[in-house]
C-alpha cells in the first residue's frame, strides 16, 4: 500500500474510534493525509492527547470514590454511605434502566458541590475539566424568567447533543433552589425509565441536583438531636426524608416546586447534607493545608475555625458557611 494511502487509512481509524475535541484544528486533518510523516506524527500527538468517551478517559474507581468519602468529606456519614451505594451500583451496570439521578440538599459550605467534583474525579481521567461533565448554574446560564420557554428548549438540546456526543455524560444542575419552577420539567422524559428517545439512549448518563432547599429542615433536625444528646451519627435517613421532601416540594421558591421530577419519581435519591461542627471545620482546614502540599499545622486550623460564625447564637454548635471560605481564609492565618 502505497505511503499516502496508509496515512489516510491511520486517520480514518483514528476518526472513527475516538470523539475528537477541539484540541485538534480541522487544517491538522488535511495536513496529516497530504502532509507527509511529520504531519500525520503531528495529527497522532494532538489526538492521543484528546478527550474521548472510551474507557481510557471514562473508567470508575470505585475504591478511590470511596478512600475520598471516607478521608475528605467530613461529618457526611448519610451522605457518603448514599453516593457510595448509588454510583457504584450504577456504574457497575452495563446497561442501566435509567440514568442515575441524585439531588443533594443542605446549606452553605456543608459539600454538595465537592461530592460533585469527588464523583467526577472518579469516573473521567480529566474530572471536572472534562468535556464530558457540564455544569449549569440558575444564575449564570438562566437568569432571565421572561426566556423560560427559549432556556427549555436550549436545555433539552443542550443534553440530547451532549449524550449523542458520549452516554457516559454528566450533567451537574447548581443552585436549584433559585432555578424558575418548571424548567428543569422539560428533561423529565430524559430521567425516567426509557429505552431511547428519538433514537437516544440517556440511561448511562447521571444528573445531579444541587440545592439550599431543605437545608433548613436538615438543620432543625440535626440540632434536635444534639439537644437530646445524641451523636450526630445517629441520625438516619429515615429521620430526614419525610421533612426533605415537603420542604423541596412544597417550595415556591425551589426549582424543584410541584415538578414532575418529584411527581414522577425519577430522582433516585435525596441526598442530606448535616450542617458542620466546629471539628468538622478544623478537619476541613487540615485538608486544605496538605491539598496545598504543606505540613498540616493543627493551631493554625483551630484558630480559624475558632474565627468563624456559629448557630444558634448561644451555643455556637454549626458553622453557619460550613467549610466554604476555608480556602480563601487560609492565606490570611497562615
Amino acid at each position: 500500500m502505497k505511503p499516502r494511502r496508509q496515512q489516510a487509512l491511520l486517520l480514518w481509524l483514528l476518526l472513527s474510534s475516538c470523539v475528537l475535541t477541539e484540541a485538534i484544528e480541522p487544517i491538522s486533518t488535511t495536513l496529516a493525509v497530504v502532509g507527509g510523516v511529520a504531519a500525520m506524527a503531528k495529527f497522532y500527538i494532538n489526538w492521543k492527547n484528546s478527550e474521548c468517551c472510551q474507557p481510557a478517559w471514562i473508567s470508575f474507581n470505585m475504591t478511590g470514590l470511596q478512600a475520598d468519602l471516607d478521608n475528605k468529606l467530613f461529618g457526611q456519614h448519610i451522605a457518603s454511605h448514599i453516593i457510595s451505594k448509588a454510583v457504584s451500583g450504577f456504574m457497575s451496570k452495563n446497561n442501566p434502566n435509567k440514568p442515575l439521578v441524585l439531588s443533594l440538599h443542605g446549606g452553605t459550605g456543608t459539600g454538595k458541590n465537592f461530592i460533585s467534583k469527588l464523583i467526577a474525579e472518579n469516573i473521567y481521567k480529566k474530572g471536572m475539566q472534562s468535556n464530558f461533565v457540564h455544569m449549569f448554574s440558575a444564575t449564570v446560564h438562566f437568569p432571565h424568567q421572561s426566556q423560560l420557554l427559549q432556556y427549555r428548549s436550549q436545555l433539552q438540546q443542550w443534553i440530547k447533543g451532549n449524550i449523542t456526543n458520549c452516554e457516559r455524560s454528566m450533567f451537574i444542575f447548581d443552585e436549584m433552589d433559585k432555578m424558575h419552577p418548571g424548567l428543569i420539567d422539560c428533561i423529565t422524559p430524559y430521567l425516567d425509565y426509557h429505552e431511547n428517545l428519538d433514537g437516544v439512549s440517556y440511561r448511562k448518563a447521571i444528573f445531579i441536583f444541587l440545592s439550599n432547599a431543605g437545608g433548613d429542615s436538615i438543620a432543625q433536625t440535626t440540632l434536635e438531636f444534639w439537644n437530646a444528646g445524641q451523636s450526630r451519627e445517629e441520625i438516619k435517613l429515615k429521620d430526614l426524608e419525610t421533612v426533605l421532601s415537603l420542604s423541596v416540594f412544597n417550595n415556591e421558591q425551589s426549582g424543584f416546586f410541584k415538578s414532575s421530577l418529584i411527581k414522577k419519581s425519577v430522582v433516585d435519591f435525596f441526598v442530606p447534607l448535616l450542617p458542620l461542627e466546629y471539628k468538622h471545620v478544623v478537619q476541613c482546614a487540615m485538608a486544605e493545608m496538605m491539598a496545598r502540599k504543606m505540613t498540616p499545622k493543627k493551631h493554625v486550623a483551630e484558630m480559624m475555625a475558632k474565627d468563624l460564625n456559629y448557630y444558634p447564637k448561644r451555643e455556637r454548635v454549626f458553622s453557619d458557611r460550613g467549610c466554604k471560605t476555608i480556602a480563601s481564609k487560609l492565606d490570611f492565618y497562615l
